[in-house]
């Protein structure tokens, strides 16, 4: 199984992610580490990227999820994922790939951003991919408020998904 932690910046994915994967014993990779240095370069200068801008980014996710497959392991992965397209990018009509959406309202992720420290995401473009998100449909995603505490979540992304400790490989 994928697990994909989804959502804007500043919804947790990269804390919610490595969380999972430790309560699942398996692998987890950041997505955000596969941008490549121009896509980072623009973000930090508070230029939204573009679809063109994404699509190799995307594509380098979902090659390093077929990786992971096809060594058949379990992981979790982070990735925006803001619209529809991209999840199907992600997905490749895949039912082993599942996504958790990080759903938080406007001021909650304003406030988190502004308290972070250290990351190449300008602030700034909270909006503009606020704009750009598609929120899944019902089904597409397990949908989880980031007001919970971490803890919460990952004990509602796992009963939901239902899974156990003793089902992952990695």
């Amino acid at each position: 199984m994928i697990v994909i932690a989804m959502g804007v910046c500043g919804t947790g994915k990269s804390l919610i992610g490595k969380l999972l994967s430790e309560r699942l014993s398996c692998d987890f990779l950041d997505g955000d580490t596969l941008h490549s240095a121009a896509n980072k370069s623009k973000m930090s200068q508070g230029i939204p990227l573009t679809d063109e801008d994404r699509l190799p980014w995307l594509h380098a996710i979902r090659q390093a999820i077929e990786q992971k497959q096809q060594m058949g392991q379990t992981a979790v992965f982070t990735c925006s994922s803001l619209k529809h397209a991209y999840r199907e990018i992600l997905r490749a009509n895949d039912q082993d790939v599942r996504f958790v959406y990080l759903k938080g309202s406007f001021e909650v992720l304003q406030k988190r951003l502004a308290e972070r420290a250290d990351h190449f995401f300008d602030p700034s473009l909270l909006q503009t991919q606020l704009d750009t998100l598609e929120e899944p449909s019902v089904g597409e995603a397990i949908v989880v408020d980031i007001t919970l505490s971490p803890r919460q979540i990952i004990e509602q992304v796992t009963q939901k998904l239902g899974i156990s400790n003793s089902v992952c490989r990695g």
